[in-house]
């Protein structure tokens, strides 16, 4: 069987908004960017009542656009780290 990782070693690392599934996962070679596909985000939900409004943010003073109750939408994100360095190091 298979190295048993012990709970030190295991941490979160990315998690999704309501009804979305994350798919795609890839790495640039030297692993300095991740890209990772959010496919239906919230979609499950009526258009009165979404599951998640992603990527549009739901406060006044959102960085993103679009409006509270704005359809959700597939992207891919891309994920680094802030000193530049590879991800998982």
């Amino acid at each position: 069987m298979g190295r048993q990782a012990s709970v030190e070693t295991l941490r979160r690392f990315l998690v999704g908004v309501p009804g979305c599934e994350i798919s795609g996962v890839d790495m640039t070679p030297d692993y300095k960017a991740m890209f990772v596909n959010i496919q239906h985000p919230g979609e499950t939900g009526t258009l009165e009542k979404l599951q998640s409004t992603w990527p549009s943010m739901t406060d006044a003073d959102a960085t993103v656009a679009g409006a509270p109750g704005t359809r959700p939408r597939t992207a891919t994100i891309v994920i680094t780290r802030e000193d530049g360095g590879s991800i998982g190091s």
